[in-house]
């Protein structure tokens, strides 16, 4: 029986040390690659995208936001392609995005051309909104005209209000980060 015992504990410290030699020579598992990642995640993990730079700017947030709201409500059908991309070149995130998108949009609208479409309004308050966040609610009074059709004739000036955002891109510098239109 001894010699029975001595058998098995032999065997086993075998195998425990056959074992623990076998897993130290395996290699590592390997990592992932992004595909593999993609496949599981149904995402591809890319590198962060570099901080958005922007032209110009203000020294707080309101004014950022006011000026910006006097460009965007100001324009011709020959310039408000170019006054987009321009507000586009000075904001970053969504605001740019929504400025890059009128730019594209308008930069083709040959009715807006045709019947010589302008707008022209003033801002009558940028007023922060409850929560913080550099939110701010912006009330502009606006007119569209017509030179080349009576569609807008006798339009009466209207009230809008905008939900704005702003952003510190450096010390003192502050530009529109956010642009929803509400009405």
């Amino acid at each position: 029986m001894r010699f029975a015992l001595a058998a098995v504990a032999a065997g086993l410290a075998l195998s425990g040390c056959a074992a623990l030699g076998a897993g130290s020579s395996q290699s590592p598992t390997p990592k992932p690659n992004k595909v593999a990642i993609a496949n599981r995640t149904h995402e591809y993990p890319a590198a962060p995208a570099p901080p958005e730079q922007a032209l110009g700017g203000a020294p707080g947030a309101a004014q950022a936001i006011r000026g910006f709201a006097v460009a965007y409500i100001n324009w011709d059908a020959t310039s408000v392609a170019r006054d987009m991309r321009g507000l586009a070149a000075e904001s970053v995130g969504q605001a740019r995005s929504a400025a890059e998108l009128a730019a594209s949009e308008t930069a083709s609208d040959y009715e807006l051309r045709r019947g010589g479409i302008a707008n022209r309004g003033t801002v009558e308050a940028v007023a922060p909104l409850p929560g913080g966040g550099n939110r701010y609610a912006v009330v502009t009074l606006e007119r569209t005209t017509a030179t080349n059709t009576s569609e807008y004739a006798g339009l009466a000036p209207a009230w809008h209000v905008t939900v704005a955002s702003a952003r510190q891109v450096s010390p003192g510098r502050w530009v529109v980060s956010g642009w929803q239109p509400e009405n």
